[in-house]
């Protein structure tokens, strides 16, 4: 690492714990019901929301549910989420706000984009600009962006509340946790962003595509093709080639600075545009990367300081924070490292790597040089840790190990840091399992935060845990067993297959980036990928609001000399020690057989 690198990490991990600490108590507030500081003004939309949604009761505010109710409640409002941005792909071509006359987008297509949007994944098998209408950018997949966003907070509130009640059956409202959710968080946060953004040189316009001059023409050859689009040969059977000169270029226009805040804020991922946040439209400056790492990852650590403010006991909040932190730190100083070294390919053609004043040296392959290596590393550990997905740099071209290390973050459940919501009940469910192994190490009955952690607890941890490693593994298995799944393969051997295991460990976990190599905008891997976003969002979600009622319904006790204490190094050591070792027992097998192949040949000169 440089020093550079490390002066990065600093900055932003210092700002990133000063944003969250107040944002964290905003989050309690909104978690608990208490009124918020500076928005009381919206208590009055909140309870006509309630009225008008018809949840309300005598005092105005929504009824606590249980924990099947609750479900029942978030599947059929993403269900129907589901069906509405499906709806809107499949008729766009007949809708307004269409100025450049895109089409409707295919059925497999359209399946994928509207479960990925709904479950958080945001994952992206099309180039935006080209396929979707600004309608749809706004409509369908800005708007499930908040509402995808709001779900996974909805069911951290719910687990926290388990956590934090005393003997009740109810753990909330999923309507009521949505809608604050949405109006008090996700909204506020988005109009500043917004804004920022575009006063930093992101757009925001519904103007149709513009063409403008070139400074210089550029010159190009390309193969001569017939009216059927067929290469023409000569009589010796050489494709036939035409010089050109372009002197313009076109410029795709849009909606993108409202779509850039939450797709950032709710860790959404996707982008307006088929280049994502490497695009000079939605990442203009090194100072809109900084704020957009920082935006990845505010709510998510927020989130830690509210969990531990709502259970009576900040320090619980402070240890899971200090956990991801760790966690994050390791991969990150890896990442980093990786990208610094000289690429062995680029070095044999005599290629300078070396860092200057000029130049960042290291791997720039697929990097924007505006961001450089340090800028980029970091990017890449932070979209990955978080379950965002927005890239900055193209992680198909790092190299094995630094390209293996976002792999291994998401394969981890997204939850060092993780998605809005999901990475701290993903990491509340490693926790339980800590203290579960604990117990049986000292020969106790298990507890974490006063709730008893018992057989019923164990079996809906074991499920949450294990869902996300049987999707990627068994997918990646049916993808390179079928001929479907080898025909999206550009890079053959290892690379080859670290890009469907990508893909999958991606889809799975509810990430959405991608080693882009992988040619996976086929009725195939739309299919397949679709069905690892939902079951790896709601399988895993509907055991968690399990967890959740059964802890509700359990008395809170009181910590005696046999409790293990569960803020101390002592614990975070453990939980770290738990999250990694569930993770190389998963996909450490899979891992040798792509990027630590690749690695040895690549350097086993």
């Amino acid at each position: 690492m440089t020093t550079e690198s490390i002066l990065l990490l600093v900055v932003f991990l210092a700002v990133l714990l000063a944003l969250a600490w107040p944002l964290g108590v905003v989050l309690a507030r909104v978690g608990d019901g208490s009124r918020v500081p500076g928005l009381g003004w919206l208590a009055g939309v909140e309870r006509l929301l309630y009225r008008a949604a018809g949840i309300a009761g005598q005092d105005g505010q929504a009824e606590g549910q249980g924990w099947k109710a609750y479900a029942v409640a978030l599947l059929t409002f993403n269900a129907l989420g589901t069906l509405a941005v499906y709806g809107l792909q499949r008729l766009q071509a007949f809708l307004p706000l269409n100025p450049q006359g895109l089409a409707n987008v295919s059925p497999d297509s359209a399946f994928n984009t509207a479960v990925s949007f709904v479950g958080n994944t945001n994952w992206q098998g099309y180039s935006g600009e080209q396929t979707m209408s600004y309608l749809t950018q706004m409509l369908a997949l800005t708007g499930q962006n908040f509402f995808s966003a709001a779900t996974g907070m909805a069911v951290c509130y719910a687990l926290i509340r388990g956590f934090a009640s005393r003997s009740t059956r109810s753990i909330g409202n999923f309507w009521a946790d949505v809608t604050r959710s949405t109006l008090y968080v996700l909204l506020p946060l988005s109009v500043i962003m917004a804004v920022f953004l575009a006063g930093q040189g992101v757009i925001q316009n519904f103007s149709a595509f513009q063409e403008v001059q070139l400074i210089e023409p550029v010159t190009y050859t390309q193969p001569k093709v017939d009216a059927d689009n067929q290469p023409i040969k000569n009589a010796k059977g050489e494709p036939v080639t035409e010089t050109l000169t372009t002197t313009t270029q076109t410029l795709a226009m849009g909606p993108v600075a409202s779509q850039e805040a939450i797709k950032m804020l709710g860790t959404n991922g996707g982008g307006f545009f088929n280049a994502n946040s490497a695009h000079p439209y939605e990442n203009p400056t090194a100072l809109t990367n900084f704020v957009q790492m920082l935006a990845i990852f505010l709510i998510p650590a927020g989130l830690c300081i509210a969990f531990g403010r709502m259970v009576g006991d900040r320090r619980q909040g402070w240890a899971i924070l200090g956990a991801m932190t760790i966690l994050f730190v390791a991969a990150t100083v890896v990442v980093m490292g990786a990208e610094q070294q000289a690429h062995p390919a680029l070095q044999a053609l005599h290629v300078d790597q070396s860092m200057s004043a000029l130049q960042s040296g290291g791997n720039m392959e697929g990097k924007e040089t505006r961001f450089g290596i340090s800028a980029s590393s970091l990017f890449a550990a932070v979209t990955t840790a978080a379950s965002c997905g927005a890239v900055n740099a193209m992680h198909d071209s790092f190299t094995p190990l630094g390209g293996m290390i976002p792999m291994v973050l998401m394969q981890f459940g997204e939850v060092i840091f993780g998605g809005v919501g999901s990475g701290l009940y993903g990491m509340l469910i490693f926790a339980i399992l800590a203290v579960f192994i604990a117990g049986l190490m000292i020969g106790r009955t298990p507890e974490y935060l006063g709730k008893k952690i018992q057989a019923y607890e164990m079996k809906m941890t074991s499920i949450a845990i294990l869902v996300t490693p049987t999707l990627v593994l068994a997918g990646t298995a049916l993808a390179v067993m079928t001929d479907a799944g080898r025909a999206g393969i550009l890079n053959p051997g290892a690379h080859g297959f670290s890009e469907i295991l990508y893909a999958l460990s991606s889809a799975a976990n509810n990430n959405g980036s991608a080693f882009a190599g992988l040619s996976a905008n086929t009725p195939f891997y739309n299919a397949l990928l679709a069905v690892a976003i939902w079951f790896g969002r709601f399988a895993v979600i509907v055991p968690i609001l399990a967890v959740a009622g059964s802890l509700a319904g359990k008395q809170r006790l009181g910590a005696n000399a046999g409790t293990m204490p569960t803020h101390g190094p002592m614990f975070i050591g453990l939980l770290i020690g738990v999250v990694v070792l569930v993770g190389v027992l998963n996909y450490v097998p899979a891992l040798a057989l792509g990027p630590v192949v690749e690695h040895l040949q690549l350097f086993a000169h």
